[in-house]
């Protein structure tokens, strides 16, 4: 791979996807791609990117910006945003949103599906305290295929043993050979939806939390700062945003405030700003109502 074929790529992929790669990271790309290129019957990157060059926008190019997305995730990822989730943020918008009982939770990033799923599993968990309780989380990713496997929730053994605790493993899932299948009743609580975060997400409605977790890190700044107030827009004035623990609002937008001794927990800043905006009329084609909790 020539320099001027790296540099077409890394602006490339920062146009398509927001990623932004150093200087440093032609071993990435190869490692990535050249697979692809195999695949799909190319001689190597050369030709992969004349042909991206050729093309534009196409298969081919969105199979280039998904081979390049990191979708490492796992149940109950870090555990301490779950902590929190059924120790401050849950219980707060119990109490906040008695009025309405309903809440809506947005994971952006939702990979394949351990993210959402481990939060289903969580609000199962809080038993008869949403008993009539309207619940819809909805799980958005940049790739089609992640969410594909999302939707189906079918996990290996590998998987499953990664941060899942037995005991939610027996009562949630159903094995079938070598892999286990999220129960039906969970996977309707989801909503799985294809979404670049550089694109508009107004039409999601506002979102009483919002887990936009280990993705903000692979931005630059620039796009971090974007991403930060769009995000203040669609959070209600007394919701939670949720950031892994390697990002951070402080230094970049005024828009989220941290949360004392919560890491990695964030309040919006001027909740007047946002404050009993109305969920977009058309945004929200079903609820997952959880009966019998």
């Amino acid at each position: 791979m020539t320099p001027t074929e790296y540099e077409y790529l890394r602006k490339f992929l920062r146009d398509h996807s927001g990623l932004d790669l150093s200087a440093d990271k032609q071993y990435l790309i190869e490692s990535r791609l050249l697979p692809l290129a195999r695949k799909t019957g190319l001689s190597g990157i050369t030709e992969l990117v004349q042909k991206l060059q050729g093309l534009g926008s196409s298969v081919l190019a969105t199979s280039v910006v998904e081979a390049m997305t990191t979708n490492e995730t796992f149940f109950f990822r870090d555990k301490v945003p779950f902590d929190h989730f059924r120790d401050t943020i849950m219980p707060e918008v119990l109490k906040a949103r008695a009025g309405r009982r309903s809440v809506r939770i947005w994971c952006a990033a939702g990979s394949t599906g351990q993210e959402p799923y481990s939060l289903a599993m969580c609000l199962k968990e809080m038993g008869a305290a949403l008993t009539g309780w309207r619940v819809e989380i909805i799980a958005t990713d940049l790739s089609q295929e992640v969410l594909e496997k999302a939707k189906a929730g079918v996990y290996s053994q590998f998987e499953v043993q990664r941060g899942l605790p037995i005991q939610m493993l027996v009562k949630y899932f159903k094995q079938t050979g070598e892999t286990w299948q999220i129960n039906p009743e969970l996977r309707a609580m989801i909503q799985h939806r294809q979404l670049n975060l550089l694109h508009d997400f107004a039409q999601l409605g506002t979102f009483d939390v919002i887990f936009c977790r280990n993705v903000l890190i692979y931005f630059d700044q620039d796009t971090k700062i974007n991403i930060f107030n769009r995000l203040a827009r669609q959070i209600e004035g007394d919701g939670f945003l949720v950031l892994g623990a390697a990002e951070t609002v402080v230094g970049l937008t005024d828009a989220f405030r941290p949360i004392a001794e919560r890491r990695g927990l964030y309040k919006p800043n001027d909740a007047r700003a946002v404050a009993g905006k109305p969920v977009l009329a058309g945004a929200v084609p079903r609820m997952a109502a959880i009966a019998g909790l």
